[in-house]
């Protein structure tokens, strides 16, 4: 068979596969980031050679057309880079990122950027690290990376649809047009007016939770360890996000003044959206470690003092606490700086430095605690009921009236001081009680109730928190009361509850160096007694009385060893051959 008859069809994929076998054969070039170009050297092309009839049309050649412009320049892509003006881990494109960042990437998360992949011929950004190097390096290379496929585009004739095409704006000569073109639509040009305003303008004056507080220029660097002790000033404070860290600086001494993070104004000077930072308190750290708080807040710039050989640098910043007040819509309405300075020598580098930030919600009071986590000693007893049909603890206003003891008075009178009440407070026993005065006329049933009502109080609590900071929604954490009665054995007789005895169990729990108090029971124990037998015309004077006891049940501490490793191994059946 000849080549004359052989189909057109097949013709033509053979000259495609001809074409690129020719552009696999071409010279890529490869350019490096040191050099910081991205010059791709010229690529050669060599002729297609097919047999052709002398009647078959000439298929195009490879320069008779433009090539596909890049639309977007992969040597400025970068996907990974996520937050600005700072590095982001394993993102080897990112521009922020310098050699003591690569020193602790583990590998590249983008290694290959390209463009569109269905162009026959597209420039690709290669990103790989140098380990060898001290310190290590990044190493960027651009090359023409060519597509295989024998459907790539390799020939722009249709420029339009490498673009967008651009909407028909209606105005006074296309509206009827439009209006025959279309099925309908509502036109208002004042909403439309509006809705662009409103969109053009981005309200960067609330936040989101979690979202990085700006500046006028960046961002409020919140400096704070990353994968090391070394404080890494590119942190940023994020919104609602309560922080509270230790890092460490390694600085020369005689180069102090020069450092920014050592000076008072670094910390003082940004602005949160138009809201300046107020500082509220600066207190002076001396060498013995003295602290002396100045009545001005000016600004303090640090300062280096010689003394022969040794050299001291003074108000250099130690501690910085950061307080922002924000409303219920997001938005920061004031920011209070208190700063810790002090005096470094030779011989206190590296030089440690505390940072923390909190956020208090505007017209809010915050709740005071017994004690976080544990129950701090001399402060009241969390306290409070449980609903039948609730999920959650309900507690008084006034935690000092959460868990309350009758409260003795000079009179003792117990019918005079019904309402007067102590708080129960943590680790102090206690012990009160008042005098009730018996005629004949009094009746056991009216008396028993009435001292009944005085021991407990007017509302006495089902449940105690565990710990000074337990939530109220953390129900069963909470310890409930075991209320216990204790009558006489005189049957037949009216019972007088005369006492009440609350004995709290307390153990410490957590860490030997700082043990945290614990309550794990409660229990109020009602004491009764068979009503006295007054005399006609007589009077009898019954004492009441009520007591608190806090007992210390934490078992004795010891020291905890793992386990013996076991070495679980088989020897071979002829290991002691010949001898067994």
């Amino acid at each position: 068979m000849g080549l004359g008859v052989v189909p057109p069809l097949l013709l033509v994929l053979l000259e495609c596969w001809a074409s690129v076998s020719a552009q696999a054969g071409a010279t890529v070039a490869v350019t490096t980031e040191a050099l910081n170009s991205t010059e791709p050297a010229p690529m050669t092309f060599r002729p297609a050679l097919s047999p052709k009839p002398p009647n078959t049309p000439r298929a195009p050649e490879p320069s008779s057309g433009p090539r596909p412009t890049p639309v977007t320049d992969v040597a400025a892509l970068c996907v990974c880079d996520l937050f600005p003006v700072q590095c982001d881990v394993n993102c080897c494109c990112d521009p922020d990122c310098s050699s003591m960042d690569f020193s602790v990437f583990s590998a590249c998360s983008v290694p290959v950027v390209t463009g569109d992949s269905q162009f026959c011929s597209q420039k690709a950004a290669i990103y790989s690290l140098n380990f060898t190097a001290n310190p290590p390096q990044r190493i960027f290379k651009l090359v023409d990376q060519l597509n295989p496929s024998i459907f790539c585009i390799h020939i722009t004739n249709y420029k339009p649809a490498l673009s967008f095409i651009n909407p028909e704006v209606p105005d006074e000569n296309n509206f009827d047009k439009l209006i025959k073109s279309s099925d309908g639509f509502s036109w208002n040009a004042e909403s439309d007016v509006s809705i662009t305003a409103e969109s053009d303008t981005p309200n960067t004056s609330k936040y989101e939770y979690g979202v990085p507080l700006q500046t006028s220029d960046s961002f409020l660097r919140f400096p704070s360890p990353l994968t090391s002790s070394l404080c890494s000033d590119n942190n940023p404070a994020a919104f609602l996000v309560n922080q509270a860290v230790k890092c460490t600086r390694r600085i020369n001494v005689g180069q102090c003044e020069e450092i920014e993070a050592l000076s008072m104004a670094y910390y003082s000077s940004p602005k949160i959206l138009r809201v300046p930072i107020t500082v509220q308190s600066i207190v002076i750290q001396s060498i013995n470690k003295t602290l002396t708080r100045l009545e001005d807040t000016d600004t303090l710039k640090q300062a280096l003092v010689e003394a022969g050989a040794v050299k001291i640098c003074t108000k250099v910043v130690l501690e910085v606490k950061y307080s922002l007040t924000y409303t219920d819509a997001g938005e920061i309405t004031k920011a209070h700086l208190s700063v810790l300075l002090g005096t470094i020598s030779n011989a206190v580098v590296p030089l440690q430095q505390t940072f923390e930030i909190h956020f208090i919600q505007q017209s809010t009071k915050p709740v005071p605690l017994s004690g976080n986590p544990g129950y701090v000693v001399g402060l009241p007893l969390a306290a409070g009921f449980r609903p039948p049909t609730g999920s959650g603890i309900i507690q008084t206003m006034n935690r000092y009236g959460q868990l309350t003891v009758l409260r003795s008075t000079a009179e003792q009178d117990c019918l005079a001081i019904e309402g007067i009440r102590t708080p129960v407070l943590f680790g102090y026993n206690m012990q009160s009680g008042c005098k009730l005065r018996l005629t004949r006329a009094t009746t056991c049933l009216l008396v028993a109730e009435k001292m009944k009502s005085l021991l407990r109080g007017q509302g006495f609590p089902d449940f105690v928190a565990p710990f000074g900071n337990s939530r109220a929604q953390d129900v069963l954490d909470w310890v409930p009361v075991h209320f216990v009665t204790q009558a006489s054995h005189v049957k037949d007789s009216c019972q007088l509850p005369v006492a009440l005895v609350i004995e709290v169990k307390w153990t410490k729990y957590g860490s030997l160096l700082n043990p945290q108090a614990k309550i794990v029971n409660v229990t109020a124990n009602l004491i009764s007694s068979s009503f006295p037998e007054t005399n006609s015309g007589n009077e009898r004077t019954i004492s009441i009385f009520t007591a608190v006891t806090f007992v210390d049940v934490s078992a004795p501490a010891e020291a905890g060893f793992r386990a013996r490793p076991t070495i679980n191994a088989k020897l071979p059946f002829n290991f002691f051959f010949p001898f067994v």
